[in-house]
C-alpha cells in the first residue's frame, strides 16, 4: 500500500500506528529518511492494503474506527481528501487490512510467466523483498533471485534446477510468501520468530534456475524454429516433453558444476539430450555459470537445492562438507520433514556438490516428494507440509 505522508509524519509512528515492525517499513523505503518526511511523499507500508467501505447510516470516523478496531487517525491518513464532518450515506472511504496469507497462487502449472507475475505481486505487497537478476537462460529469460532478510548469515535456496521438477519452484515461493506475511504480522514461524530471522539471515532465493527447461514441458517446443526443430529431434518427435530435465540446449544443469566432473562425464550421454548430459565442459551452460558467480559474489553460507523425487536429502561430498555443523543441519532437516537424511551418494557435478568442494559449508540437495516427474499438483499441499519445516530451519540452524 502506498500512503501520502502529512506534515509531522515519520516511518516510526506509521510503524505504530499500522501495527508493521519498523525495520520492514524502513526497509521497504530505503530512500526516506527515518525521522520526519517531506509532506507529500509517497511511501511503501508493506502488507497492508485499502478496501472501500460504503458509509451507513449513522457512520462517522469514530464509530467506524471502533467497529473495524482500527486507530482513527488510520482513517484520517487514508482518507486525506476526505471530510470527515461531512460524510454522507453511500460515500466511500478507504479502509486498511492486512493482506491475507497468500496473496500469490503457487499451486498450479508453474512456468517463466507465472514465477514474474508472482514476483512482481510479493515486491508490491512487500517492498522489503529486493530483487537481483543473476543472470539469464539461454532464450534469455531472466534468472531472478530474490532477497529477503538483513543478517549476516547468507542462506541460499533454489529449485528448478531441472525443467520437469517446477513445482520446487511453486513450494518456494509459497515459503516466501509464507515468511513475508509472517513478517508484517509479526508472526513465529515453527516457533521461531520470523523478525528475529530476518535480523539475523538473510535469504537468497533463485526459485528457477532453469526457465527455457521449464516452459518446454510446461508449454511445448519454443517458437524459435531451430530449436524447436533441435529440441523435437532429441525428443524423439514426440510433443510431449514431460520427461525433460535438461535446459534448452539438452543440458542437464545439475551435472554442469567443477566437482569431479571428470568422473561424472564417461557415464552420461555423450551428446544432448532430455537428460543427464553433463555437457562438453563444466559451466558451459549460461544458466550454471549465473548460479557460480552467484555463489562466489554473494558468499552464502550455505545452499539449498529443491529437487524432486524421493522423500531424501543429502548433505555430504567426498567427505570435504563441514563437520560437525553439516551433519546437524541434515539431522534437523531430517527431524522436521521425516525425509531421509543420507551423507553419500554415488553422484558428482552438481550444484550443492561444488559449493561444498569449493567453499567448505554446508550444502543440501533436498528431493521432494514421492513418484515420477513431474509430479503432479494433487502432492503439492502434502509436499509443502513436509518440506516448509527444512525451509525454516534453513534460516535458523
Amino acid at each position: 500500500m502506498e500512503i501520502l505522508v502529512r506534515n509531522g509524519d515519520s516511518l516510526w509512528y506509521y510503524s505504530r500506528l499500522l501495527s508493521i515492525p519498523y525495520t520492514l517499513i524502513k526497509d521497504s523505503n530505503p530512500n526516506k529518511h527515518s525521522g520526519n518526511i517531506e509532506a507529500g511523499t509517497k511511501v511503501h507500508i508493506p502488507g497492508v492494503a485499502v478496501q472501500r467501505y460504503k458509509i451507513k447510516n449513522g457512520d462517522t470516523f469514530f464509530k467506524i474506527a471502533e467497529e473495524k478496531d482500527i486507530p482513527i487517525d488510520a482513517l484520517y491518513l487514508l482518507n486525506q481528501e476526505v471530510d470527515p464532518k461531512k460524510i454522507f450515506v453511500k460515500d466511500e472511504i478507504n479502509i486498511p487490512y492486512v493482506l491475507p496469507f497468500p496473496c500469490i497462487q503457487g499451486k498450479r502449472k508453474y512456468d517463466s510467466q507465472a514465477l514474474k507475475k508472482d514476483i512482481d505481486q510479493l515486491m508490491q505487497t512487500y517492498p522489503f523483498i529486493k530483487k537481483q537478476t543473476i543472470g539469464h537462460s539461454v532464450q534469455g529469460k531472466p534468472i531472478d533471485m530474490l532477497i529477503v532478510g538483513k543478517g549476516k548469515k547468507k542462506v541460499h535456496i533454489n529449485g528448478s534446477f531441472h525443467g520437469n521438477e517446477w513445482i520446487t519452484t511453486a513450494i518456494l515461493m509459497k515459503f516466501i510468501n509464507e515468511y513475508a506475511r509472517a513478517l508484517t504480522s509479526e508472526a513465529s514461524m515453527n516457533d521461531i520468530s520470523s523478525l528475529y530471522l530476518y535480523k539475523n539471515t538473510t535469504l537468497l532465493a533463485v526459485p528457477m534456475v532453469d526457465p527455457d527447461g521449464v516452459d518446454l514441458v510446461l508449454q511445448g517446443p519454443p517458437e524459435d524454429a531451430e530449436l524447436k526443430d533441435f529440441v523435437l529431434n532429441l525428443n524423439k518427435g514426440k510433443k510431449d516433453f514431460s520427461s525433460w530435465k535438461a535446459n534448452i540446449r539438452g543440458v542437464d544443469l545439475n551435472n554442469q558444476f567443477p566437482a569431479r566432473w571428470e568422473l561424472e562425464q564417461p557415464r552420461k550421454p555423450k551428446q544432448p539430450a532430455p537428460r543427464d548430459y553433463p555437457g562438453i565442459a563444466p559451466l558451459s551452460e549460461p544458466e550454471a555459470i549465473a548460479m557460480a558467480q552467484a555463489a562466489q559474489k554473494y558468499d552464502f553460507d550455505r545452499v539449498v537445492a529443491l529437487h524432486t523425487q524421493g522423500k531424501e536429502l543429502y548433505w555430504g561430498f567426498e567427505g570435504e562438507e563441514p563437520m560437525p555443523i553439516s551433519q546437524q543441519i541434515a539431522e534437523e532437516f531430517e527431524r522436521v520433514s521425516g525425509y531421509k537424511a543420507i551423507r553419500y551418494v554415488d553422484s558428482y557435478a552438481g550444484y550443492k556438490d561444488w559449493f561444498i568442494q569449493e567453499f567448505r559449508r554446508p550444502g543440501f540437495t533436498i528431493e521432494l516428494g514421492l513418484g515420477v516427474n513431474p509430479l503432479p499438483l494433487g502432492q503439492f499441499d502434502k509436499i509443502y507440509e513436509d518440506t516448509r519445516g527444512i525451509l525454516v530451519a534453513s534460516l535458523y540452524m
